[in-house]
């Protein structure tokens, strides 16, 4: 993987990264695809339509279904999806959070059981790796050990701490198969915890940021705390991340979000939300946010955002989309989908060109005084 930061406006950084599926200008939002598919989308729509070089899939789901070795002989996720550009892949850590009742960090990796069938499974370190070495994903996390906040200051202690030690035991493991020839074109990232405490960040940080990774993220946030908490812990951890590797904020965010955390020196983003939200009827516009099944839509003609250029603005009226999600069709939740992405990714293009003719400042004041 290769890395270029191309230009700076303060502190927000637009750069490339050269993976060997594909070449990804940063900031970049990449779409979330747990199962190696985004929901209600095909991968025409995805590549053609949307035009994203970068998708999220998640390491826990598909080794749980269809397998990773499944995967593996299918061709690896690029084939097996046709999605021919990059894949991220998730190590199932943020998963040990989410399924919290099904499953139990341990010293040596997490516990826990399938919340499909019930059966029982251990993650370790090295075998995350394993199984993303089968999905062939072009960028992979390793396994850390992830908190709800707010959190006492013992567990966040022995969240970092188990995170170092994980770390060191990946990046070592990662290294030594690349020399046996597996995973030569793969990546992978470390992912920075701590909590909102600056002391823990600061030990996190400057503790993995040591060791020999593709890149780093940050985790941990977007769990419970508060917006100016996220931002300020953001602000303080990028500090203590290499200037010469991407930095990535893991399951960020809104699109306030994005922008605040661009303007603090990140690079990479995934969250659910766009897709999640346009499911639920939540579509997002230059202007706000609008709830597609309101009884005011029902005879507007007027397109989702009239500033957007995507396939469902170009062609369909709030009232169409209103009567297809009201109706519980399918095709509204292909159509919502493809504009919310469509909004998220052009954000980032918008953004990126700002950043490139240094207005980022100015950017940021135009994106607020739309929604004002």
């Amino acid at each position: 993987m290769q890395f270029t930061l191309e230009a700076k406006s303060k502190n927000a950084r637009a750069g490339t990264i050269k993976t060997a599926h594909s070449t990804i200008k940063t900031p970049v939002f990449m779409p979330v695809g747990t199962l190696g598919s985004i929901k209600s989308l095909d991968m025409n729509d995805v590549l053609n339509i949307l035009g994203a070089d970068i998708i999220l899939a998640n390491t826990y789901h598909l080794y749980l279904r269809p397998g990773d070795k499944v995967v593996a002989k299918m061709g690896k996720l690029h084939n097996f999806t046709k999605f021919p550009k990059s894949f991220l892949t998730d190590s199932g850590g943020f998963q040990a959070f989410s399924l919290s009742d099904i499953s139990k960090p341990k010293e040596n990796g997490i516990e826990f059981r399938s919340h499909i069938d019930g059966s029982k499974h251990f993650f370790t370190p090295t075998k995350v790796i394993d199984i993303q070495h089968n999905l062939g994903s072009d960028i992979m996390m390793i396994l850390d050990d992830l908190v709800a906040l707010p959190a006492t200051q013992e567990r966040i202690k022995v969240s970092i701490e188990r995170t170092t030690a994980w770390a060191k035991e990946s990046i070592k493991y990662f290294r030594q198969k690349q020399k046996e020839g597996i995973g030569i074109e793969q990546n992978i990232f470390a992912i920075i915890q701590g909590g909102t405490d600056k002391a823990f960040r600061t030990k996190s940080a400057t503790e993995l940021c040591a060791l020999d990774y593709d890149g780093f993220a940050i985790g941990g946030l977007s769990v419970g705390e508060l917006n100016n908490e996220m931002y300020d812990t953001v602000e303080h951890t990028v500090k203590y991340m290499p200037r010469d590797k991407p930095r990535y904020l893991m399951g960020v965010g809104t699109p306030e979000d994005l922008i605040e955390n661009i303007q603090r020196g990140i690079d990479m983003f995934d969250c659910v939300m766009p897709t999640r939200n346009a499911r639920n009827g939540t579509l997002f516009t230059s202007f706000g946010r609008i709830n597609i099944k309101g009884a005011k839509f029902k005879e507007d003609d007027a397109p989702i955002d009239p500033l957007c250029e995507c396939l469902t603005c170009k062609t369909y009226s709030r009232a169409y989309l209103c009567h297809l999600f009201r109706s519980r069709e399918i095709t509204y939740f292909r159509l919502g989908t493809i504009h919310n992405l469509h909004y998220y990714l052009n954000l980032m293009r918008e953004v990126r060109e700002a950043i490139l003719e240094d207005r980022f400042a100015e950017y940021k004041k135009e994106f607020y005084a739309k929604r004002a």
